[in-house]
């Protein structure tokens, strides 16, 4: 059996390090925003290269404190991808804004930033690019056209924890970027988890204060917030794999290469693009192909698993369809009708990655 992410291989190689930092944690009894919460967040800070790091429950909440410190509210348009998972819209809407759905990338995967301009209003507020896949968004442009039209940028850096736009990490250009650490991330724990990280000394201070019940001084609230702290434990386990982030990551990214160098030129199969000015960190490896249902079955029967990710554009969900009824993204739609994923993970062997491209080649062209 070849999964789509091997974490108890991964686990086995560090597990006495975070059996020991698990059991410091039990002994002291220091379990909400302690010591390796602390830690973690300069860590984290430092490494990406930006001021501040503030952890959170979980990625979703991470892109709704953002979203809620930057000062969306009810009647607002934030514009980002319809082809992401459904925690980026929602966490728009649970402020009472309003998703505007743009198209995206052909190549990347990611929203069109020629699009970006016509979708703007007198109500936007903000743009959400989404860092689909691990590819870095073309920021450098993106941020032109927020900066000219005055507009908040928030980054969904959920599957890009490492990845780089110009040398420069992900999470690092706009008002606020946004992480998540499901256990499958690239950086990811044994439960739920989350950081936001900012430039900003005042985000940064309405974001501690919203994480925490809109508290400054305990027993004191000073605004409704919420309750979306980090958890100590998962911080120790973070620690632990952030000092191997970057082997990590130069693992996924030697995986998704070979993959790549054994599909290119196959009929009917359309390999992950890789931009030239970013550093790509194969989050998914994910092709495109027309013969997705016949690659699948085979792959099953293999013993080798495969996903899609996503099959509905957020467009077409039936939570949104009646608000977005008679929008046209016909790249979305396209591209999630395609879309195949493949096991990835650092500890991916080449005899795994040969074994999975000889089923796939055997659809190749029809």
């Amino acid at each position: 059996m070849i999964p789509m992410v091997d974490l108890k291989t991964q686990y086995q190689q560090i597990r006495l390090e975070i059996e020991e930092g698990l059991l410091r944690v039990l002994e002291d009894a220091h379990f909400i925003l302690g010591p390796n919460v602390q830690a973690f967040e300069q860590e984290a800070a430092d490494y990406l290269g930006v001021r501040h790091a503030i952890g959170c429950a979980s990625g979703t909440d991470a892109l709704h404190l953002a979203l809620a410190a930057a000062g969306i509210e009810a009647g607002d348009e934030v514009i980002t991808t319809p082809f992401t998972f459904i925690a980026t819209a929602e966490a728009i809407c649970y402020l009472g804004a309003r998703p505007v759905f743009v198209d995206i990338d052909p190549q990347t995967f990611n929203i069109d930033i020629t699009q970006i301009e016509a979708a703007i209003t007198r109500r936007t507020k903000a743009i959400l690019p989404v860092h689909l896949f691990g590819q870095p968004v073309d920021m450098d442009s993106l941020m032109e056209i927020a900066e000219r039209h005055g507009l908040k940028v928030i980054e969904d850096c959920a599957q890009s924890f490492g990845a780089q736009y110009r040398g420069r990490q992900t999470g690092t250009f706009g008002d606020a970027g946004c992480f998540s650490f499901f256990p499958s991330k690239n950086l990811g724990c044994f439960g739920d988890g989350g950081m936001i990280t900012t430039h900003s000394d005042e985000m940064a201070e309405k974001l501690k204060v919203l994480r925490n019940h809109g508290s400054r001084q305990r027993y004191h609230h000073s605004i409704i917030g919420y309750n979306s702290r980090l958890d100590e434990l998962q911080a120790v386990i973070l620690r632990t794999k952030l000092k191997r982030v970057d082997a990590y990551n130069q693992g996924r990214r030697a995986a998704a290469h070979l993959y790549s160098e054994k599909l290119s030129g196959l009929p009917g199969i359309v390999p992950p693009h890789e931009g030239s000015t970013g550093l790509h960190v194969y989050h998914q490896y994910t092709l495109l192909t027309p013969n997705r249902k016949a690659i699948m079955r085979d792959l099953d029967e293999a013993g080798i698993s495969s996903a899609i990710y996503y099959p509905i554009p957020l467009h077409r969900q039936e939570v949104f369809a009646d608000h977005y009824r008679g929008l046209s993204l016909p790249v979305s739609e396209a591209v999630a009708e395609q879309c195949l994923s493949l096991p990835i993970y650092p500890e991916l062997s080449s005899e795994q990655i040969h074994t999975i491209v000889e089923v796939v080649k055997c659809h190749a062209g029809g």
